[in-house]
């Protein structure tokens, strides 16, 4: 299928955004995945943000490691900039380029395999540190690159395609992320587009470390009975404890939501995260509340889906360290160098 171009001609009744650009313009190559496959449905989904939000797609950079998932932002924003890492690298190689250009969106896309295993202290200290990204992982709990061993998020107790039973304990994200500090926690579906989408938009908006773990069925490997990541595992064990929408500053406030409570989240960027809560208990706003929820249901062999944690007043790396406003790639030798009398000045202060 590499072989195969999509064609360039737009459709004249295709509709513009804001800046000017279809839907179109923010895909990438065809897909050379399984037909069918989750991870399609979330490059979908990251397309259809992207167009909402009215992104320039030069603006963005998006960064992967290796694996099925890490093969995928071949396939949207192929005008965006684009670096494909080593197995698991992907969160150091992202921090680098965010120190150095703090103007570009960075969209981290990584899978159970490439974050749980091999780049699991990556993804650790990327989440702690803060680092401005939205961290989608496309979690379907094997390898499915090398025809379909267990992943350390597949849980113990599943059932492989040739009937092996995992019998190790599964590495959780979410919980990891939770508990290194990330500021905007989520868990998707690939399969429940009218949910994943407001997820990614708000992580993109978020102004420190967003991290979403996605459930996308291997249906190659994993789409079958005694997986706890198939279509139809996740979706009779679902656990909603959100649904939400994304609203741009200055954009008119539309939201269609069934009956329930609702409460509008305004970030550090004046964006707004508006949720419809689907527990009366649960609050979004509070770390250790999250965790608990989310361990509980779990335990009940339930898969929680939404915005699990959001922190409004997040911080970021460039706020940690007190990096210049003023994009490091950007700054002169002057600006770098600016002799001896500053350099006498920043000792002076450090004694």
């Amino acid at each position: 299928m590499t072989y195969i171009t999509k064609p360039a001609l737009h459709h004249p009744t295709l509709g513009l955004n804001k800046v000017g650009y279809t839907r179109r313009d923010y895909e990438g190559r065809v897909s050379t995945l399984c037909a069918g496959c989750g991870h399609d449905s979330i490059s979908a989904a990251i397309i259809q943000a992207c167009w909402e939000l009215d992104i320039e797609p030069h603006r963005v950079a998006k960064l992967s490691g290796i694996g099925c998932s890490s093969k995928t932002p071949d396939y949207f924003l192929g005008a965006s900039h684009g670096f494909n890492t080593v197995h698991g690298r992907m969160p150091s190689v992202l921090t680098g380029a965010n120190l150095a250009n703090r103007d570009l969106l960075y969209l981290g896309v990584s899978g159970d395999g490439d974050s749980a295993s091999i780049g699991l202290g990556q993804f650790a200290n990327a989440m702690r540190r803060g680092v401005r990204m939205a961290y989608i992982v496309e979690n379907n709990g094997v390898y499915g690159l090398t025809k379909g061993q267990f992943s350390a998020t597949a849980d113990k107790g599943s059932k492989s395609k040739k009937g092996a039973v995992n019998n190790d304990s599964p590495i959780d994200l979410v919980g990891m992320a939770l508990q290194l500090g990330a500021t905007y926690v989520a868990r998707g579906f690939s399969g429940d587009k009218e949910q994943l989408v407001p997820l990614i938009k708000g992580a993109i908006g978020h102004g420190g470390a967003a991290f979403i773990d996605v459930i996308s069925p291997c249906v190659a490997f994993n789409n079958h009975s005694g997986s706890t990541k198939s279509y139809d595992y996740v979706r009779e064990h679902n656990e909603s404890v959100s649904r939400i929408d994304f609203i741009p500053r200055r954009s008119e406030i539309t939201a269609d939501y069934a009956e329930g409570d609702t409460i509008e989240v305004e970030q550090h960027d004046g964006t707004i995260l508006k949720l419809r809560k689907l527990d009366s208990d649960y609050d979004p706003c509070n770390r250790y509340a999250a965790l608990s929820y989310m361990n509980e249901h779990q335990e009940r062999g339930e898969v929680v889906t939404g915005l699990l944690y959001l922190d409004p007043l997040a911080l970021d790396l460039h706020a940690s360290l007190n990096t210049s406003h003023k994009p490091l790639n950007a700054l002169r030798e002057r600006d770098l160098c600016p002799g001896n009398a500053s350099l006498e000045k920043i000792n002076a202060s450090l004694r």
